[in-house]
């Protein structure tokens, strides 16, 4: 009984501290959605009176709408968070369709406050997230329609259309506010600059090569 008892107060703790360590603060009442007018600032968004919610704060619509693909990277992100939903304020979700052109890509980067699980609603893609130092190990998988991928929160991530087909697909994220940090953009498209000394070093090419590539962005 002893025994059964330590296990079960265990198992009570881990469960706790899972919860405790969760991106977004859990709910304290039904719903908190996004008070726009406040000038309050706190970590999220502050509640509107229960009064004043309507049926439009918990509704969205425009995932029936392919993303525009003619860009550089030939992908397109149409985000569903606490931007597009103020109900989703306190929820620790959010979602997004991901719109791949033949070829197109969603080039590497990182949630820093999210685990996003990909669903692939059309097409197929190559899909991989690498751990952190000092392993950097890449894990890859094609993926086909129906096909789920998770990429764990903070690691970097991509998704390529490999096929000559458009692809679509759906990410649930565990966050109200995900964040995203595309690599190239970050190091190479930072305003103002970083040093080309400091790129170059750190990427082990010259000077010539990193202005090249930050005129890209």
């Amino acid at each position: 009984m002893a025994t059964r008892s330590i296990l079960l107060a265990s198992a009570v703790l881990a469960l706790s501290w899972f919860h405790a360590i969760a991106s977004d603060p859990s709910l304290l009442q039904d719903f908190c959605v996004v008070d726009k007018m406040s000038k309050v600032r706190v970590n999220g968004f502050p509640c509107k009176d229960a009064k004043d919610v309507v049926v439009e704060d918990f509704f969205f619509s425009g995932l029936h709408t392919a993303g525009n693909t003619t860009n550089k990277q030939g992908s397109a992100v149409t985000p569903v968070n606490v931007a597009q939903i103020a109900g989703l304020n306190t929820m620790g979700i959010s979602l997004a369709r991901i719109d791949y052109a033949p070829y197109g890509l969603n080039p590497p980067h990182t949630h820093p406050r999210a685990t996003e699980i990909l669903t692939v609603l059309e097409g197929s893609l190559y899909v991989g997230f690498v751990t952190s130092n000092p392993d950097n190990k890449l894990f890859t998988k094609i993926l086909k329609k129906g096909d789920v991928f998770v990429f764990p929160e903070g690691l970097i991530h991509f998704q390529f259309n490999y096929g000559t087909s458009n692809a679509v697909a759906i990410a649930a994220l565990s966050s109200q506010n995900p964040g995203v940090i595309t690599v190239a953009n970050a190091v190479f498209g930072s305003k103002p600059c970083i040093s080309d000394d400091v790129l170059a070093k750190a990427f082990q090419v010259d000077k010539k090569t990193i202005d090249y590539i930050q005129a890209q962005f």
